[in-house]
C-alpha cells in the first residue's frame, strides 16, 4: 500500500503543478517518447542481465517491496518460550509448533522442524544458511536490475530528445511555426519520461529493495542464531540475551521494559 500512494504522491505532484502553470494532461502523453525511452531500457537490461533473472522480476518485486519485517521483540520472546518448552519437554515436543502455526514464517518453521527431525548442528546451519545466502543473492539481483534502469532510462530520454530535434531540424525550411513548437515539445518529453521514471520509480524501487534486504536478512539470521541455540539446548535466558543482541537500541529499550513481566510468568528450568 505505501508503495502505491508514494507512486501517486509523486507523479500527482508532477501533474497538479503542471496543470497549474495552464498545461493539459494530453500535452504529456505521446508513444514514440515512451517506447524509445522504456523501449531503449528494456533493451539495456536484457543486455545487461541473463533472461533469467529477468523473468524472476515480478516475483522479486512481490517479495522484496511489500517485504515487512516481524515484530523482532515478539521473536525473541518466542525463541525464550520454545527453550522452556524443549528443556521441559524435550526438543520433539517443539513439532506442535509446526503443526499449529501452519501462516508462520516458512523459515521459522523449516528451523523447528529441523530440530524435530534431529539434525546435526552443522546440517541445520548449512540449510538455513543456504536460503539466507539465496536470499541476499535474490534482492541483490532485483537492486541491481531497477538501478541498472534508474541510470538508462535518463540517457535514453536525451537520446530521444536528439532524435526528437534531429527529425525538427530536417524539416524545419517547411514547417510553420504551430507545428515546430509541437515537435519541440514532443522530443522534451523523452527527457521526462526519463528523468521521472529513474527518480521516482527505477531508483527508488532499487533502494527499498536493498533496505527491505537488510531487514530480512536480519530477520533470518536471528531466527537461524535462535534455531542453533536451541539445538545446543542452553539456557532459555541465555538464547534471551544472545538474541537481543539483533535488537537496535529502541527495540532493546522496549523488551527489557517487558523482561520482568515475562520472568514473573515463565520460571527458567535449570
Amino acid at each position: 500500500m505505501g508503495v502505491i500512494i508514494a507512486l501517486v504522491v509523486s507523479f500527482g505532484a508532477l501533474i497538479i503543478g503542471f496543470l497549474g502553470e495552464g498545461g493539459h494532461v494530453g500535452a504529456l502523453i505521446s508513444w514514440t517518447p515512451a517506447l524509445i525511452v522504456f523501449g531503449g531500457t528494456i533493451g539495456s537490461s536484457m543486455l545487461a542481465f541473463p533472461v533469467s533473472d529477468l523473468k524472476k522480476i515480478g516475483r522479486i518485486m512481490k517479495s522484496g517491496l511489500l517485504y515487512e519485517q516481524g515484530d523482532l521483540n515478539q521473536l525473541v520472546t518466542y525463541f525464550y518460550e520454545l527453550s522452556v518448552k524443549s528443556k521441559k519437554d524435550g526438543l520433539l515436543s517443539l513439532e506442535s509448533e509446526v503443526a499449529l502455526n501452519p501462516d508462520a514464517d516458512p523459515f521459522l518453521k523449516k528451523g523447528i522442524q529441523s530440530l524435530v527431525d534431529g539434525e546435526s548442528h552443522e546440517s541445520i546451519s548449512d540449510s538455513l544458511g543456504n536460503e539466507i545466502d539465496r536470499i541476499e543473492e535474490r534482492h541483490k539481483i532485483g537492486a541491481a536490475i531497477f538501478n541498472s534502469a534508474g541510470g538508462t532510462a535518463p540517457t535514453m530520454g536525451i537520446v530521444g530528445t536528439v532524435l526528437g530535434l534531429v527529425h525538427v531540424l530536417e524539416g524545419l525550411a517547411e514547417a510553420d511555426m504551430s507545428s515546430l513548437g509541437k515537435s519541440i515539445a514532443s522530443a522534451f518529453l523523452a527527457t521526462l519520461y526519463g528523468l521521472a521514471s529513474a527518480n521516482l520509480i527505477f531508483l527508488p524501487m532499487g533502494n527499498r529493495l536493498k533496505i527491505n534486504n537488510q531487514k530480512e536478512l536480519l530477520e533470518k539470521e536471528l531466527i537461524l542464531e535462535g534455531v542453533l541455540l536451541l539445538e545446543k539446548k542452553v539456557s532459555p535466558k541465555t538464547i534471551q540475551e544472545k538474541l537481543m543482541g539483533f535488537l537496535n537500541g529502541d527495540e532493546k529499550d522496549e523488551k527489557s521494559g517487558s523482561n520482568s513481566t515475562v520472568a514473573k510468568e515463565v520460571v527458567s528450568p535449570t
